[in-house]
């Protein structure tokens, strides 16, 4: 187990290079300055060119990503904010906590509603409750987060005046953005549940089980359930991660100080060094869930912990 996350870890530098690769490839080809837009529209060319200078933005490509990637690994520093002068590490990680607290929100409302409904699915198949529940699947699948959003707002803020419609202080905060973030992905986990309970309540074992008499929930819970996860904790990780990066427009639509919006923010601003160093972070917390589903997978399934050892 443990030379497999040691090398699972090794394999994060490949990952890591190559995102930092794309990243700083786009970011170097968008349009705009950064210095014109940090000095204002109406500053002098000269000072301008003082800003490039400073900054490093007159050195070829090349130059420029081999110092980046230089920093960042002998000094383990991914830069300083165009905006606010802070170090990218810094600005990055007093963002994460709120990005961390709704992510795990938004996974929390997916398992609470996604699990459930697939397990009734499969076990009353091509029921009244079945086509209903995939309907609404498929419609969360298909909605998107920022309509959703919005319409959130309209209905339950505006209208009805339940949650407040910006913000991130109380728990009252977190129902609207988690709710929204987590539809989708309980549509995703209600579909990948209800493929895999159907899959394993055929099996053999099952109804031998119900042959010798064993009560249906005993059956579902304790034998069906627990072979069919692995493909859940799978889509369950998988949208954690994704809930991690993907949270950009639900922050930006109720205002949490998140990642995401960093990132909006400095897209708008063209502040590279922190669009660099949001895409790198959350790219490196998307590998280290996917590791750690990994390492689930052997205190699910006995089969694959033997084959670590």
């Amino acid at each position: 187990m443990h030379k497999y996350i040691l090398r699972r870890l090794l394999y994060l530098i490949p990952v890591i290079l190559g995102v930092s690769l794309i990243v700083f490839t786009m970011m170097y080809f968008t349009p705009g300055d950064p210095a014109r837009i940090m000095l204002g529209e109406s500053a002098p060319d000269e000072e301008v060119a003082r800003m490039r200078e400073s900054l490093g933005l007159d050195d070829p490509y090349v130059v420029q990503f081999g110092r980046y990637v230089k920093n960042a690994v002998v000094h383990q520093d991914i830069g300083r904010s165009y905006r606010t002068g802070r170090p990218v590490a810094e600005e990055v990680l007093t963002r994460f906590p709120a990005t961390l607290k709704l992510a795990a929100a938004g996974v929390f409302v997916a398992v609470v509603i996604g699990i459930p409904i697939g397990i009734i699915s499969a076990t009353k198949q091509y029921s009244l409750f079945d086509n209903v529940a995939m309907i609404f699947a498929l419609m969360g699948v298909s909605m998107p987060n920022f309509w959703q959003g919005m319409m959130g707002i309209l209905i339950f803020s505006v209208y009805l005046g339940w949650f407040p419609s910006s913000g991130f202080s109380t728990f009252r905060h977190l129902i609207l953005p988690a709710t929204t973030i987590g539809t989708s992905s309980a549509a995703i986990i209600t579909r990948m549940t209800r493929s895999s309970m159907l899959e394993v309540v055929r099996q053999d074992y099952i109804r031998t089980a119900r042959a010798k008499g064993q009560a249906e929930s005993v059956v579902i819970n304790q034998h069906a359930l627990k072979n069919a996860l692995i493909p859940i904790i799978t889509v369950i990780g998988l949208q954690f991660g994704y809930l991690l990066g993907g949270a950009v427009l639900t922050e930006s639509i109720f205002s949490i100080p998140g990642v995401g919006k960093l990132m909006v923010d400095s897209i708008l601003t063209r502040d590279f060094p922190v669009v660099q160093g949001g895409v790198l972070f959350i790219a490196v917390t998307f590998s280290m869930v996917n590791l750690v589903v990994d390492i689930l997978y052997a205190y699910v399934d006995p089969r694959i912990k033997s084959q670590y050892k």
